[in-house]
């Protein structure tokens, strides 16, 4: 009963902050300028292909060094189905679909590997993706690659591009979040929980460790495909170069800073992805992939979990040293300082006839 309270004024409280949240970001692009919205955009993309990777990486402890060819592989999707005339709800559908087949089917081979055997598999993803995008001219355009125009703003919104775009983005990137929030939070969420800490433990339980493996790295596709799109949304244009090694590299360095195994990781994820590059390319370009190496390992070894841990370590830190400043006050206070005793009083020395009575009387 003395819980009650505290709960039922800490949820109208988490409501309030949604709604506030909610508010300013529905109202956020009508404000800010093109380039702050395309910004915003490019986060929510990436932050939908980091969280994929979190779900089978952070949660299920998989290794997958291609998340990035399911991104080109929605991407290339989106383009051909819009070029097509498409329904863009069936374009959107098709490219999470397919990527998530492909998923599926390298899932099934590779589930059963692990460590070093399951990387190699993956890697191999975009290293063969790169010249199949190139060969495969006649749906993905070679080498020059594709264009697809399909997210300007219809003249009914009265809104720019660039807004109308950061909706569209906005719209896929928080159902993607909630869908996420709700499957780790629930049954399958403990069973990657399991996978991830001994496969035999979870077996033991009845928890299949293969099936377990190859859903996450399914829905890990689907993510990517899902990211693809929301990358021809906002770009409008991709190419081979979209699926090469080094951008699937940089997202896995993205979900590692932000935190693997978090949710809001995967958004500090997107955010890194964006933010740091676009800075040290302000500096100086040939100091990019430097600076981002460095900044993994000050990560790794100060935030070990990433950058969502660093209000914890912060309040740890802080309680900490609150803790013995209090011990210190109150050890302080109950023990005041005594003074050190003095020499014992000195002893007169007795009369010298009573010490002769003495001496005869001990006789």
């Amino acid at each position: 009963m003395s819980n009650a309270p505290s709960v039922l004024r800490g949820r109208p409280a988490r409501i309030a902050l949604v709604v506030v949240l909610a508010l300013v970001l529905l109202a956020a692009p009508l404000f800010l300028p093109p380039f702050a919205n395309q910004t915003l955009v490019r986060i929510g993309v990436y932050a939908v292909a980091v969280l994929g990777l979190n779900i089978v990486m952070g949660y299920t402890g998989q290794v997958n060094l291609g998340q990035i060819f399911f991104v080109g592989l929605g991407a290339y999707v989106t383009a051909y189905g819009v070029n097509h005339d498409w329904n863009i709800v069936v374009v959107f559908i098709a490219a999470c679909a397919v990527a998530g087949i492909v998923g599926l089917l390298v899932a099934l081979a590779a589930a059963r590997l692990g460590g070093l055997a399951i990387a190699m598999v993956t890697i191999a993803l975009p290293i063969v993706g790169v010249p199949l995008a190139k060969r495969l001219d006649e749906f993905t355009g070679g080498s020059q690659g594709i264009s697809a125009r399909f997210s300007d703003a219809p003249e009914w919104s009265n809104l720019y591009s660039d807004q109308w775009q950061y909706y569209i983005v906005l719209l896929v990137t928080v159902v993607a979040f909630l869908l996420a929030r709700n499957l780790v939070r629930g049954k399958y969420g403990r069973a990657f929980g399991v996978v991830k800490e001994n496969e035999a433990v979870a077996a033991s339980m009845g928890v299949s460790p293969y099936r377990t493996k190859v859903l996450a790295f399914t829905i890990a596709s689907i993510y990517g495909g899902a990211s693809g799109f929301l990358y021809m949304a906002a770009v409008q244009y991709t190419s081979p170069e979209t699926l090469s090694f080094g951008h699937s590299i940089s997202l896995l360095a993205a979900m590692v800073i932000g935190g693997a195994g978090s949710i809001i990781g995967s958004l500090i994820g997107g955010a890194y992805y964006v933010f740091v590059p676009q800075l040290t390319n302000a500096i100086d370009p040939s100091f990019t992939t430097a600076s981002q190496g460095a900044i993994l390992l000050v990560v790794l070894f100060l935030l070990p979990q990433g950058l969502v841990s660093l209000p914890r370590v912060v309040r740890r830190l802080t309680r900490g040293r609150t803790n013995r400043t209090t011990t210190a006050r109150t050890t302080t206070g109950s023990n005041p300082p005594q003074t050190p005793p003095g020499p014992p009083p000195a002893t007169e020395p007795a009369p010298e006839g009573l010490e002769k009575t003495e001496r005869q009387d001990r006789s």
